[in-house]
């Protein structure tokens, strides 16, 4: 039995991954996670609240995943690293032998005039913010999503479903466009606009007016839109405050500067999710990707690493997947677009099929598959599904298969199973069919 005492700041994904896996692989003397907030969110789940769950309540991530670890309700105000102990606003000292720092982000907020106005909405991980959002939805009838991204454009769609006006503000020239290529990210949008969403894009919100509450947004153009409520749709920002107090390194994304084991520039601190600084797995250099698969991922290597380095993080590829107006999406790894700014010579692999066999299965849709390979490795890079449901699962092979830095022939040789309900046929497999497409071109 380990003595050591471990505390955890954050009860998110992280924070809540951390603590179940450091129970799995260590014998410590005991685990606290200390929070702030009475029940915890489950982040991606956040835009389902307003349609599809339809109440707050049904979106929280059960206390009992905790296990043996004591939870403490209560926020972490500073952390003395001379003497190992972490003080909370409730006036408790609780000591440390290993830190883990889980403490999440911040949504972005646009510096535009009066974006604080009433019936202007950002993505707060905060059940009672939120359900202030429900109540305000409840009397709009025009809503306004800035931000084209994966929150984003959830939010439309379920908003859609409530019977609102809906429209999306981008100010790229496609939604979905630092996630997807173009023919996936055009292929959301038609389906969005026939869902009755309006989509907006290089339109940019210079300001927002109203008298009390938001009445409409101003773009750059000197257009105006008028709306009864704006959800802000566009990204998040690492919340290092308490790392920061602290003295712990920051990096250039504004995260928790770590090494390869996910520890921070004090060795009995170590950090994970979206307040970590993270690297791309491609290039080394820093990446500001944030989502929940990252952040259990890392907390599980923190969890693990933390009384000795075991497993490295070889940095953050990215594994995306949505379902927005019954179009499914899934990405891992660079798209073509991105590996092309990176240098890289690609080759593309193209395929697709029904995801069900014959085609006449109940809810077979067509999938569309895209590979993206580097010619002078061969190694498989990135990847893009749309269509059906199996979009999302087949991201998660194709990220499987770039962090393995699997080759198009050995792609191409994959070995899968099939079941008529369930996937494509084996003659047809698109992923399989993609990359002999592509290893042919190489």
């Amino acid at each position: 039995m380990n003595d050591a005492k471990v505390v955890i700041i954050g009860g998110s994904a992280a924070g809540t991954e951390a603590a179940i896996v450091a129970q799995r692989h260590h014998k410590v003397g005991k685990i606290t996670v200390i929070r702030k907030e009475e029940r915890v969110l489950v982040p991606c789940g956040i835009p389902y609240i307003y349609g599809t769950l339809g109440a707050v309540d049904k979106n929280v991530i059960p206390d009992a995943l905790l296990g043996n670890a004591e939870l403490v309700i209560d926020e972490a105000t500073s952390v003395d690293r001379k003497s190992q102990t972490v003080t909370t606003a409730g006036g408790k000292t609780i000591a440390y032998d290993k830190l883990i720092i889980a403490t999440g982000s911040f949504p972005v907020i646009p510096r535009i005039p009066r974006v604080d106005m009433d019936n202007v909405f950002s993505v707060k991980k905060d059940i009672k913010y939120l359900q202030g959002l429900e109540k305000a939805l409840s009397g709009a009838k025009n809503v306004v999503v800035i931000g084209g991204g994966f929150i984003g454009v959830e939010f439309a769609d379920e908003c859609g479903k409530r019977g609102l006006n809906v429209t999306i503000v981008e100010m790229l020239p496609h939604c979905l466009l630092l996630a997807c290529d173009e023919e996936f990210c055009t292929t959301v949008e038609n389906a969005l606009k026939e869902r009755g969403t309006k989509v907006l894009t290089n339109k940019t919100a210079q300001s927002i007016g109203g008298a009390g509450k938001v009445e409409y947004i101003e773009f750059s153009d000197g257009e105006r839109l008028e709306t009864d409520l704006v959800i802000l749709g566009i990204g998040a920002v690492p919340n290092t405050e308490l790392a920061q107090k602290a003295g712990l390194a920051i990096g250039e994304q504004r995260g928790i500067k770590v090494d390869e084991y996910m520890r921070t520039s004090d060795p009995n601190i170590l950090t994970a999710g979206d307040c970590a600084e993270k690297v791309s797995f491609f290039t080394g250099k820093p990446s500001g990707l944030r989502l929940a698969s990252i952040a259990t991922r890392e907390a599980r290597l923190a969890a693990i690493n933390l009384f000795e380095p075991r497993r490295k993080n070889e940095g953050t590829l990215g594994v995306f997947a949505t379902s927005v107006a019954d179009v499914s999406i899934g990405v891992a790894g660079l798209t073509e677009r991105a590996a092309r700014q990176e240098g890289f010579d690609t080759v593309i692999g193209e395929a697709a099929a029904v995801d069900k066999h014959p085609g006449g299965m109940p809810g077979a849709k067509q999938l569309q598959t895209k590979l993206i390979f580097d010619r002078k490795s061969e190694r498989l890079i990135g990847g893009e599904a749309c269509g059906g449901m199996t979009a999302g699962e087949i991201a998660n092979i194709m990220a499987t298969a770039v962090a393995n830095k699997m080759t198009a022939d050995q792609v191409a040789n994959m070995q899968v199973g099939t079941h008529p309900a369930l996937t494509a046929s084996p003659i047809v497999y698109q992923l399989v069919n993609a990359a002999e497409q592509a290893f042919l071109k190489m």
